[in-house]
Parts: structure tokens; sequence; C-alpha cells
């Protein structure tokens, strides 16, 4: 049976699309899938990096909660992190993006300078915060000692943490970018009826803005988990000390699995024991979320 024109034509369509999908399947297959595969196989195994494999069944995971003594510390700080930084930057993330929505003169501006930190690499941005609160030569300190004021910031055990909070809070800016996108699909005709109503401006912002923000709210706070847990090059720029920081204070988990893999000899098995529990951790909170979900309000629900 001979093919009509049209279906030659569809059948070219569909191949033209299956090649292009093809490429990220084979990307995320090759650099995604088969690395997280290897890693699990490794991690029941002491294994160096390079040759030498010797099977360990679940040794590594035993060492990591009976002998590391390291390990507790690593979680608290990376749980403190996650903790403070994501709530915060959800908070001054959506203030910025109701201050950039607002129509006032010049209000572009605004919006380019309030995203302009995302667009400095992690590695950039470590290094300039590094030096600004450098206690020798930092302009932090320059500043502050005007009124008599002195800080160690990442040099003392006690600041350094909430330094680096600060610095990460000061780079809220993308999750804006998506505030303003939610805001742009709300039916305006909502804020017109409020209006007729007599609703103000606070009552609006209760009772529309934010429930009709919600499944953007959702995703910014699943988001923020993932990306808080996993969080690596501004820790171990901003730490020094081999990324350890003061008296451990800024050693987190992406750091100790760089360090256990690629500073000590024969550990690689253990850093990606230590990768799996901490992709555990980060499933089972972002599981925790959607199940305590029922918070958010889509459009058709309303």
């Amino acid at each position: 049976m001979k093919l009509s024109i049209t279906n030659k034509s569809q059948i070219k369509t569909d191949i033209a699309g299956y090649c292009f999908v093809s490429l990220v399947v084979i990307g995320v297959v090759v650099f995604t899938f088969i690395p997280a595969i290897q890693s699990l196989v490794y991690s029941f195994f002491n294994y160096d990096g390079f040759l030498k494999m010797e099977f360990a069944g679940f040794d590594n995971f035993l060492y990591m909660f009976q002998q590391d003594y390291e390990i507790g510390k690593v979680f608290a700080n990376t749980f403190i992190y996650a903790a403070i930084t994501v709530p915060l930057g959800l908070l001054l993330g959506y203030a910025l993006a109701l201050l950039a929505n607002s129509k006032v003169p010049g209000i572009s501006v605004f919006r380019v300078l309030f995203y302009l930190p995302v667009i400095i690499p992690a590695v950039a941005a470590g290094v300039l915060w590094k030096d600004i609160f450098s206690p020798a030569y930092g302009i932090f300190n320059q500043i502050i000692g005007v009124f008599g004021l002195h800080s160690m910031f990442f040099e003392s055990a006690k600041s350094a943490l909430p330094t680096l909070i600060l610095t990460t809070v000061w780079s809220t800016g993308g999750s804006m970018v998506v505030w303003l996108a939610s805001f742009k699909n709300i039916p305006q005709g909502l804020y017109e009826a409020a209006r007729l109503d007599g609703a103000s401006r606070f009552k609006q912002l209760l009772f529309i803005t934010i429930p009709m923000s919600t499944p953007m709210i959702f995703y910014n706070l699943v988001t923020g988990i993932i990306g808080s847990l996993q969080c690596f090059n501004t820790f171990i720029i901003a730490s020094g000390s081999g990324g350890t920081g003061p008296d451990n204070s800024l050693y987190f988990i992406a750091v100790k699995i760089y360090n256990e893999a690629f500073t000590r000899i024969g550990m690689m098995g253990y850093a990606c024991a230590l990768g799996w529990v901490l992709f555990i951790v980060t499933f089972a909170l972002t599981m925790f979320v959607f199940k305590t979900g029922g918070w958010v309000q889509y459009a058709e629900d309303m």
C-alpha cells in the first residue's frame, strides 16, 4: 500500500523529532544514568578510582555511621544551611518580585540590577565575597571599622556559617524572575473584581496573588531544597582550609564527597556511598514536600 503525501510528511516529521529527542536521551544515559549506576556499584567496593577494587559489602555505609567522626558535623552544617537559606531565599525572592512587578518609572533598571548577581559565576562570586569579608583587607571590615567594630567572618567558626548564608541570599534574583512569570499568569480580571469589591492592595496580595502563585512557591521550594543540599562551588571557595572552614564550620556534604573522592587515596568507594546517602536524603525530603503539598492551589481548583 502506497503512503499518501500527508503520511510521508508526518513520518519525516516524526523521524526529525526522534532524532532531536535521541540526543537528549543519549546525553542523559551517558552522562547521568550510567555514572549513577557505576557509583552505586562502587559504593559496595573499596575502590581507589583507578584499578584496585575489593568487594566491601556494606562496609562503606557502616563506616559512615560508626567510625567517621566528621559525618555528624557535615550533615548538621548542611541541614542548618538549607533550613535557613531556603525559606529566606523564598521570602526575599518573593518580595523582590513584588517590587519588580510594580508599575513605576525605571523599574526595568531595578529588575536588571536584582538579576545581575545570578549571572556572575559561582566561583567568581565566592572569590569576590571572600575578598570583601577578608579580615586583613576586606572592604566590609574597613566600613564597620569606622564604628570601632571588627569581625573575622569566614576566618571564625562562629561567624563563618552566617557569613556564607548572607552571601548565598545575595543571589536570590534568579527566583525573582520565576516569581515575575508567575505573577504575569494571574488573570487580571481577579484584581479588577477585587477592586470593585473594595479590596485593599494587601487583601489582593493575601487572597489573590499568594494563592495563585502557590504552584511556583512549591516549585521554588523543591528546587531550593535540592540545590542547597548539593551546593558546592561557593562552599569550597569561601571556606578554604581544604573546603572545611575553621573548626569544620563550613564543611558540607558535597565538599566531603569531593574530599573523600579526590584528596584521599582509596576512598572513591566511600565517596560514592556518601553520594548515595545524600541522594536518599534529598529524595526523602522532596517526597515529604510533595506529600504535604495540599496547600498548593492550582487555577483549575479555584
